[in-house]
């Protein structure tokens, strides 16, 4: 189990070599990803194609003198049905968590998250002042590992607006609703999330983003709201390598959290 995280990066290298040849210099088809940012793209992979979307994830939280660190490997499949309509499967994937307290032994779980499978369905191309628009639709299920495990099945839909801006900048706003379930009660939860891109070049770009991941009242665990930084670079049209921060706002969110991830289209 310990060797997960490596075996993943051989993958990672495995695919830059056999890919990136094949890749290079296919005009009008660039890959678009829905990471390392929590907004998602508002465009679909296209029909008949498949992207993959992997990284390797450190979070680090401290609340009431507990400090727990989670590693995770958290991977998105898309494969186009349609040339606007995609079928989605998310997950966090392998999951390591420790936990240390003082004047206690550590802990120590380790398993695999719950899946989430799901559709986008890309809508409306953007115009000018008017946006590119998709609406995506997941269920969460109580796949996972005992310890990683949600409850019940959690339906969510989001919808993803997208504008161009002048000077290479981008605004993307995401809204959605999560049916979600906590201590064996329904609920309601919130989703909304803005962020700001700029691209320097044709192959790299950055972005700051404030995500509202998490909506939902104090008895249904507060609010989970991050500051988040990035970038990604196109090694090819077909492959990116992506790095992001992220930075909890309030006490309910974990304190710091790292990714660095390569997607793949196909």
């Amino acid at each position: 189990m310990k060797k997960k995280p490596a075996t993943l990066f051989v993958a990672m290298g495995a695919a830059l070599s056999i890919f990136s040849s094949a890749s290079a210099g296919e005009a009008g088809d660039v890959i678009s990803t829905d990471r390392p940012d929590f907004v998602e793209s508002s465009l679909a992979v296209g029909r008949g194609r498949f992207q993959l979307e992997t990284s390797v994830a450190r979070e680090r939280d401290k609340r009431a003198g507990v400090n727990t660190t989670t590693l995770s490997t958290p991977t998105l499949l898309r494969f186009g049905i349609t040339q606007d309509l995609e079928l989605r499967l998310e997950a966090d994937g392998y999951l390591r968590a420790k936990t240390h307290e003082a004047a206690l032994p550590d802990s120590k779980e380790t398993g695999y998250s719950d899946l989430s499978p799901g559709l986008k369905w890309h809508i409306a191309d953007g115009d000018g002042a008017k946006p590119s628009i998709a609406v995506l639709v997941h269920t969460d299920v109580d796949s996972g590992s005992r310890p990683f495990r949600g409850e019940g099945i959690r339906p969510s839909v989001r919808a993803v607006f997208e504008w161009e801006l002048p000077s290479e900048f981008s605004l993307g706003v995401m809204p959605g609703m999560i049916y979600d379930k906590t201590d064996g009660h329904r609920h309601g939860t919130g989703i909304f999330a803005v962020v700001v891109a700029r691209s320097w070049t044709e192959r790299f770009r950055s972005f700051v983003e404030v995500a509202g991941q998490r909506l939902a009242s104090s008895r249904n665990g507060g609010n989970t709201i991050t500051y988040d930084v990035g970038a990604a670079y196109l090694i090819t049209d077909k492959i990116q390598i992506d790095t992001a921060l992220q930075f909890g706002a309030n006490s309910n969110t974990p304190d710091f959290a790292w990714t660095v991830g390569l997607s793949v289209k196909f």
